[in-house]
């Protein structure tokens, strides 16, 4: 099998990824009318996932009509939501290549331990010199002890960069694409949406949303501060499922932080560890909740159906429809899995390599996902909303059907996962 080139990193790969983008991209049939969400969490240098996720919708009948992120996840959406639909995935190929420029011609140093070395030193390069396009150590002469700054770098070059990159008239005028970014209010700890629904977005509302402390400075809008939504929550799943009016939706939901992971075998994995825990935990209690809360919509759904015409008529049973709901939601969980432990400065690590090999995964996991596209499958009468996560129910083999069911030669769906995850 002749191997041909990865369009966003130049490095040979598989003819099966070609495959998978085209020939096994899914065609979606009328009767699914859902409106379609895209959820990004946030996540630092991890966000570039989030980017070939997004390339595999945009190749696909699902593109969003949403899309809601926190921190790099908002930065993100703001790029897809500021752009018409054949500009967005090139925007944001500019943004993440721009942003990684410093490393774009290091060698590949793809074996043990050259390959942590070239991680660490990337890492290094942020914190002692920032990212292009994005922020910047603080100048010695802004350390001044009668003002002193609020953060350790300077974000203004991404005010710049949001400017070049996002339409916020196409935003906010069209509205094509929903744009909403949570961020953190620092005098009330309260959590916020900025929403193209409610309100005019500019970039300081995305950049809010970035404002990670004490890395980054509060970003003040209209009188008010504020922080990194991910402060309070690093999802904006529950946002997207509670806003009323409901309606019934897929949602695909990318999270840069996997819940599932290997014993720590050293101190430098028990740091990358507890992010993902943290990170993973916060996201996983959001589901529970809503599914659990969803759940008792639907029932009371279903028993007002059986209650008598009179019983209806009671103010008890009044108050009681309006906690009710018929919407269904179908959430599609897409992960960030790496194959292995990338160490505590994962997210700020800005690499090249290590940005187009999760881009490439993103791209392959969605790809996969819509292929399998269990959203389909008959839903039982009684389900308000159903959870998906293929590629973990491909890698364990844990859902029964047509999902997991593989021809012994590793041609379906898993078998062809695992040779683009070892590709990526």
């Amino acid at each position: 099998m002749a191997p041909t080139k990865d369009a966003l990193s130049g490095r040979p790969q598989e003819k099966s990824v070609t495959i998978m983008s085209n020939h096994l991209a899914p065609s979606r049939p009328s009767s699914y009318d859902k409106k379609v969400a895209l959820v990004l969490q946030g996540g630092g240098a991890l966000g570039s996932y989030q980017a070939g996720v997004y390339q595999a919708l945009a190749e696909s009948e699902y593109s969003p009509d949403w899309v809601a992120g926190i921190s790099i996840g908002a930065i993100n959406a703001a790029i897809i939501a500021g752009n018409s639909p054949e500009d967005r995935v090139p925007r944001l190929r500019t943004f993440w290549e721009g942003i990684t420029a410093p490393s774009a011609h290091w060698v590949a140093l793809d074996c043990w331990p050259l390959d942590i070395w070239q991680r660490n030193a990337s890492a290094f390069h942020t914190l002692s010199l920032g990212q292009p396009g994005f922020f910047r150590p603080r100048l010695p002469v802004e350390w001044n002890p009668l003002s002193p700054p609020l953060s350790y770098y300077d974000t203004h070059d991404l005010r710049a960069t949001l400017l070049r990159l996002v339409d916020f008239d196409l935003i906010n005028r069209e509205r094509d694409v929903r744009l909403s970014v949570g961020a953190v209010n620092v005098r009330t700890s309260r959590l916020v949406y900025f929403d193209s629904a409610e309100i005019i977005i500019r970039p300081e509302h995305v950049m809010a949303s970035a404002a990670l402390p004490p890395g980054f400075p509060p970003v003040e809008i209209d009188g008010e501060h504020y922080w990194d939504g991910g402060l309070v929550s690093n999802t904006p799943l529950q946002y997207v499922l509670d806003y009323y009016p409901r309606s019934s939706r897929l949602t695909f939901q990318v999270d840069l932080f996997s819940g599932h992971g290997q014993l720590p075998r050293n101190l430098e994995n028990v740091n990358e560890r507890i992010s993902d825990v943290r990170y993973a935990s916060r996201t996983r209690l959001n589901t529970d909740a809503f599914e659990q809360k969803h759940a008792v919509r639907f029932a009371i759904n279903e028993l007002e159906k059986l209650l008598p015409e009179d019983i209806k008529k009671t103010d008890q049973a009044r108050r009681l429809h309006e906690y009710g709901c018929v919407t269904e939601m179908d959430i599609v969980q897409l992960i960030y899995r790496p194959m292995s432990p990338l160490g505590a400065a994962k997210d700020y690590e800005f690499g090249r390599g290590t940005m187009t090999s999760r881009w490439s995964q993103g791209r392959a996991d969605a790809t996969v996902t819509l292929a399998a596209a269990p959203w389909l499958d008959p839903k039982p009468p009684e389900v308000g909303v159903r959870v998906f996560d293929v590629v973990h129910d491909m890698l364990t083999g844990e859902r029964s059907g047509r999902v997991s069911s593989e021809p012994p030669d590793g041609s379906g769906f898993a078998g062809q996962y695992e040779r683009v995850a070892k590709e990526g």
